[in-house]
């Protein structure tokens, strides 16, 4: 008898969740609040080794998933005054020729939703999960537009705001703001070429006001992105459009991102930076979290998208191993817990050295070329991120 699940949240975490169900030998419905268009706020990010390789584990091809992106495996960092620092590896390529690859979110949304609707898997918009009471056999789901649905599971999916984790427990902590904000854009074609990066190069500056990184799309354009330090979380129609890029353009002046930002017709943002601390409880008899509800991770780990299709592929190879539930939603938090926490606190190491004063600033430019070679004398740090191994569904 095939098991029914109902995933809340139509997102990179949900739809890679539906289709490691699919492979488990589940029914997922998924639902989700708002139509694509209206949810799409994201800029772009960069989908590590270790995320590309999640995709091959759900048993999709990462050229196929990933065509409208390009690869960024070198990361150059530069200082204040705009001196390279270091040139590190960003994962790879691995012997198969896996690249740390950079795309549009809303192009990676719209490659997983495809292949979600290729397999057969509904995604019922307008749906807004507000309860969810358990049973003996399974779990009711109650939306705001008065539907309810019966499941043998529910996966919250349903990122940093989640009303699952609330659900599951409604003690579980808030997220917390990192002193960050975070916009960006897309230049509106070629720029010069003293404002680019070299083909397959992120490159990342330690501004003197704010942390700027960018990349060259094939095309020739750039796409950027800004962390501008704030200790009080931004609040909802605090800037125009027009107020919040000459705030950025003040923070940039003198350096190569004020280029990027005049030549960017729309900037998106800006948005609060945010993280989650450790959850107490990921899951509930028949409820479980992934993705962003479970362990929201700093933007400068880079590592949100593949630790969420990472946690796809886990849940599904532990549903598929355990007949009871219950069993398999404990042995999927203990397999991934130790490693999103050592994740999350990753990111919110790199998020602190993004808001140096000026004297931590000079001292961390004189330092880094110095430690970067200590940290990579015997191979890459971040490997333990990188060369993570999934089983195949």
């Amino acid at each position: 008898m095939t098991k029914n699940a109902a995933v809340i949240g139509g997102g990179i975490a949900g739809t890679a969740t539906a289709i490691a169900l699919r492979h488990a030998g589940w029914a997922p419905v998924i639902y989700e609040a708002t139509e694509p268009d209206d949810g799409e706020r994201g800029l772009w990010l960069t989908l590590a080794v270790n995320g590309v390789n999640a995709l091959r584990s759900l048993g999709m091809d990462p050229a196929v998933v990933l065509a409208r992106g390009f690869a960024t495996p070198v990361l150059g960092l530069s200082g204040a005054t705009g001196r390279l620092l270091a040139e590190l590896p960003l994962g790879g390529p691995l012997p198969d020729g896996t690249v740390t690859t950079s795309i549009r979110r809303a192009d990676l949304s719209a490659a997983l939703r495809a292949e979600v609707r290729g397999q057969g898997v509904e995604i019922r918009y307008g749906h807004r999960l507000t309860a969810a009471t358990t049973g003996p056999d399974g779990v009711t789901v109650t939306f705001g537009n008065g539907a309810t649905a019966g499941a043998d599971l529910l996966v919250g999916a349903d990122g940093l705001r989640s009303r699952t984790r609330r659900a599951i427990d409604p003690e579980a902590p808030e997220p917390f703001h990192l002193g960050l904000l975070d916009t960006g854009g897309f230049t509106d074609g070629p720029v010069p070429a003293e404002l680019a990066s070299r083909p397959g190069e992120m490159r990342m500056s330690f501004g003197r006001r704010a942390f700027f990184g960018w990349a060259t799309a094939p095309d020739g354009s750039v796409w950027w992105f800004a962390n501008p330090p704030r200790k009080q979380p931004v609040r909802p129609g605090e800037f125009t459009p027009e107020s919040w890029r000459a705030h950025l353009l003040e923070l940039a002046e003198g350096e190569p991102a004020a280029g990027l930002i005049r030549a960017t017709a729309e900037i998106a943002g800006p948005w609060n930076t945010r993280d989650l601390r450790r959850i107490p409880h990921w899951h509930r008899d028949r409820i479980v979290l992934a993705g962003d509800a479970a362990h929201a991770v700093a933007p400068s780990s880079g590592q949100g998208a593949s630790m969420a299709l990472e946690d796809a592929v886990v849940l599904g190879d532990c549903l598929r191993r355990h007949d009871g539930v219950p069993e398999a939603l404990a042995d999927y938090v203990t397999i991934r817990r130790p490693r999103v926490e050592k994740v999350v606190a990753y990111g919110r190491r790199s998020s602190s050295t993004k808001v140096a004063g000026p004297v931590g600033a000079a001292i961390r430019d004189a330092m880094t070329p110095t430690v970067m070679r200590l940290l990579h004398r015997k191979g890459d740090p971040q490997a333990w991120i990188f060369d993570h191994r999934l089983p195949d569904l």
